[in-house]
């Protein structure tokens, strides 16, 4: 009686389990839905667009020497870490829909991309163009763009015709180019929060600099000096960073940092000889490896009670001309929030 039963549940097992509990059963009933979309055109055949995301389309580190041909479906282009050399004008006349176009470490140069290569991208956010070869900001840039970055090229100008338009842009990346004049270019990114030109050959702070910046990156010029009221004009500005540049003590007008509202600031490795006065609501303030030969507490502080004192928490002095017996014991009812000093 046993063996019979035995038998029979031996049986029974497989089908329940086919039937009921086999693991890949989802697969069985999901394959005739995983078939290739074809809408707006085929998939290019060195590219690959998942069925579960059709709208995206990954030519990524594929040896591509030249453009594929992108259906009008897909809004998410990846074409980054190839050999493309060219845009012309008509290799996304029918990519209509793209958000997003990412085209960054390729072999892109200015003269082989054409002046109405982007102007169809009527709906563009991204465009990422950086670690190529070129020398201008392409031509007829989609005035959707909110995020633009074309560092690590070759630019050496940027005119007000480049980025004429883009009221939208937010994140502007123009870092380690060649860049020695930008004019008025910047006047009319009214959107514009995020602005990276570090790493350029600028001698003096670009003008017009849009009012709603929240992080404003200088470093790695030949910035010498700044104008009046640099900061002045700002209500949203919290980080700003002009480390390695040429500033001296005469180029910087009086409490051009003694703003309100402003988190960090790095002055490190410039040619500064005093402290420059900040504001009591200053953060993190950068210094080290400029030429400062004197610790002067009022540069924080103006009156220290209970209520006024500096709500510095990080303060590097360190590769200056002054020693920890230069910081005046006065310091720690002004600096009292201070976790980190290096001097």
């Amino acid at each position: 009686m046993r063996v019979v039963i035995i038998f029979l549940l031996s049986a029974l097992l497989p089908l329940s389990l086919s039937q009921e509990r086999d693991p890949f059963a989802w697969l069985y009933s999901r394959r005739a839905s995983l078939q290739a979309d074809t809408t707006g055109g085929p998939c290019p055949d060195e590219c690959d667009c998942p069925p579960t995301f059709p709208i995206a389309m990954y030519c990524d580190g594929r040896g591509l020497k030249a453009m594929p041909t992108v259906p009008s479906r897909v809004k998410y282009l990846y074409l980054q870490n190839n050999a493309i050399t060219a845009v012309s004008d008509s290799a996304l006349i029918n990519a209509t829909s793209l958000v997003w176009l990412i085209m960054n470490n390729n072999h892109l140069t200015s003269d082989a991309i054409g002046k109405k290569a982007f102007l169809k991208l009527e709906g563009l956010e991204r465009l990422y163009l950086q670690h190529n070869n070129l020398t201008s900001i392409p031509s007829n840039l989609p005035r959707s763009l909110r995020d633009l970055r074309i560092n690590s090229n070759n630019i050496d100008k940027v005119t007000p015709a480049d980025l004429e338009g883009m009221d939208n842009l937010t994140i502007l990346y123009l870092h380690d180019n060649a860049v020695t004049d930008m004019s008025t270019s910047l006047k009319a990114l009214k959107s514009l929060t995020l602005l990276d030109i570090s790493g350029n050959k600028l001698t003096k702070v670009p003008e017009a600099l849009p009012e709603h910046l929240h992080q404003l990156y200088l470093e790695s010029n030949s910035i010498d000096s700044l104008p009046e009221s640099f900061l002045g004009g700002f209500t949203q500005l919290q980080y700003v960073r002009m480390a390695h540049n040429q500033l001296t003590d005469k180029g910087i007008p009086p409490n051009t940092f003694n703003v309100t509202g402003l988190v960090e600031l790095d002055l490190s490795y410039n040619k500064l000889e005093r402290i420059p006065p900040v504001s009591t609501t200053l953060q993190h303030l950068y210094l080290q490896a400029n030429q400062i030969k004197e610790f002067t507490l009022g540069s924080f502080c103006t009156v220290v009670d209970v209520t006024n004192f500096s709500k510095l928490r990080t303060l590097r002095l360190d590769g200056n001309e002054i020693s920890p017996q230069d910081i005046p014991s006065e310091s720690s009812l002004c600096l009292r929030l201070a976790s980190t000093i290096e001097v």
